[in-house]
């Protein structure tokens, strides 16, 4: 069924229905996320295919977070970097259920990946982003197109402002991010001087999967759910 869309009209029409709702999705994504207290986001473009460099990185990253620090894996549940996300978590050996996957309701429905094992369906795109950049333990980045970036400048802002701690953001991919964080180093920093000094190393770019997975060994956990208790 096509998710009705979240219009100032379509609010104004039934005001308590879209808070019911959006708030029972909400509940849903806690909830979910609760079950699964250490995790590892990993965002990407769903075009990426498994010939791809960047598809077999993100299958070996996530296959070692699980089978090495326990820890489980969310996805947008899609295909390309997602799916091969999804899939190193999934033959991780050990430790069963630890491909997750966060999916959006669309006019045409998106097809979730096969090897995610544990799964919810939202049908805002905000809930689902703040789903899947709420309380993971770090947050790894493979090229993508206008989404990714999007996810990506959110959990930044967030760190930039404090209101989340500064958890690692890892970007995959050198010849995709260097240019990005030339830009915002010389543009935005040193020309322009919209961010501050400092705000120009909130990421960190590098293609060494010892390196992100010992990243992710000593990044903190976070402990958001005994809030809710």
């Amino acid at each position: 069924m096509k998710p009705e869309q979240l219009t100032a009209k379509a609010i104004h029409e039934n005001i308590e229905q879209h808070i019911t709702a959006i708030s029972n999705e909400f509940r849903t994504g806690f909830e979910f996320l609760k079950k699964h207290p250490k995790s590892v986001t990993i965002f990407g473009s769903a075009r990426t295919t498994p010939k791809s460099p960047h598809y077999q990185a993100a299958e070996t990253i996530a296959r070692r977070i699980v089978s090495e620090l326990g820890y489980s894996i969310i996805t947008g549940g899609g295909p390309g970097v997602m799916e091969a996300g999804n899939k190193g978590a999934h033959e991780a050996k050990g430790h069963p259920n630890s491909s997750l996957g966060i999916s959006i309701k669309l006019p045409q429905e998106q097809q979730t990946n096969r090897f995610v094992d544990e799964e919810i369906h939202l049908d805002y795109f905000f809930t689902r982003k703040s789903m899947m950049t709420f309380a993971a333990e770090a947050y790894i980045f493979f090229p993508g197109g206008f989404g990714t970036f999007d996810e990506l400048f959110s959990i930044l802002t967030l760190i930039q402002t404090s209101k989340i701690p500064r958890v690692p953001v890892i970007l995959v991919g050198d010849d995709f991010w260097k240019p990005l964080a030339h830009f915002i180093k010389h543009e935005m920093l040193d020309v322009h001087h919209t961010i501050s000094v400092g705000d120009e190393s909130l990421f960190i770019i590098t293609e060494d999967i010892d390196k992100i997975v010992n990243i992710v060994k000593h990044a903190p956990v976070s402990k958001w759910w005994e809030m809710l208790d």
